[in-house]
């Protein structure tokens, strides 16, 4: 890294995804996972799951279990039927975030409810080191297309932090035992703005990753679509993501994040903040 005000960054293209098709579900798969495995791209950060996920109606992921990771969903479109072994029963809609800290154990089931297909982002979180497993715990929150609309969004955020309630259903961020916080965007064309990110701890910077979301159809083949151009606020190159496309970033201390709608549609992404 040049200088404490830069960024250096590596696209991870939607070609580059793991992508998998099985007529229920089609996935994409940031990171290895199930028979999926990339030493290269094995996690980042505290970020160790990232699936871009389109379940059929009336099917789903049956009951399973969970333990210690932090694990939530981002739905992108339809509705996700959500049931765990601690009782809670829900359908949840478009912008809702669903968080569950497994903890020292949970049983869950996620199917598409209704009769259209559900689209959503599947991510696990590492808890934060020495965080003692506890017991499982389950939140949901609820985001606007507006809430979003041209600005970082925060939507999840440390537990440990005076940015979250630790009511199951409440306003602002959901609670996450990770030192890790996501914002959720929808950007209009010919719109730019600077995100700046909570000071590190660590000298070197911080790490973040920021995925586009294919909302135009599962697509293993070149990205398409949106133009979003990402860049330090002060200096170094541009890189330029279309649909499914994502990006690491290695955040110089003094940096701050430009991105710019470059394309004629309306782009929505994640931006993942970790230390």
């Amino acid at each position: 890294m040049s200088s404490s005000r830069s960024i250096e960054m590596i696209p991870r293209r939607n070609t580059e995804r793991a992508h998998t098709d099985h007529g229920w579900l089609k996935s994409f798969l940031t990171f290895s996972f199930a028979n999926y495995h990339d030493s290269e791209h094995e996690s980042f950060g505290s970020l160790r799951v990232l699936n871009e996920d389109r379940v059929a109606p009336h099917t789903g992921f049956g009951t399973h279990s969970h333990r210690e990771y932090e694990i939530f969903s981002y739905v992108i479109s339809g509705s996700l039927e959500h049931q765990d072994s601690m009782g809670n029963t829900e359908i949840l809609s478009r912008g809702a975030v669903q968080m569950t800290s497994t903890g020292t154990g949970i049983s869950h089931s996620e199917k598409a409810h209704g009769s259209q297909e559900v689209h959503f982002c599947q991510i696990w979180a590492s808890p934060r080191p020495g965080e003692d497993r506890g017991k499982p715990a389950y939140f949901t929150r609820h985001f606007t297309d507006e809430d979003k609309r041209n600005q970082f969004r925060l939507i999840v955020a440390p537990s440990n932090s005076s940015e979250v309630s630790l009511d199951r259903d409440a306003e602002g961020p959901a609670p996450i035992r990770s030192q890790l916080r996501v914002y959720a965007s929808l950007m209009d064309p010919g719109i730019s703005f600077v995100h700046a990110f909570h000071p590190s701890r660590s000298p070197e910077g911080r790490k973040a990753y920021i995925h586009v979301v294919q909302k135009s159809g599962y697509n293993p083949g070149n990205a398409k679509g949106v133009k979003l151009r990402v860049g330090a606020q002060i200096e170094g190159p541009i890189v330029e993501l279309r649909e499914g496309d994502g990006l690491y970033l290695f955040v110089g201390k003094d940096a701050g994040l430009k991105v710019e709608n470059a394309g004629e549609d309306a782009v929505e992404f994640l931006l993942f903040d970790m230390e």
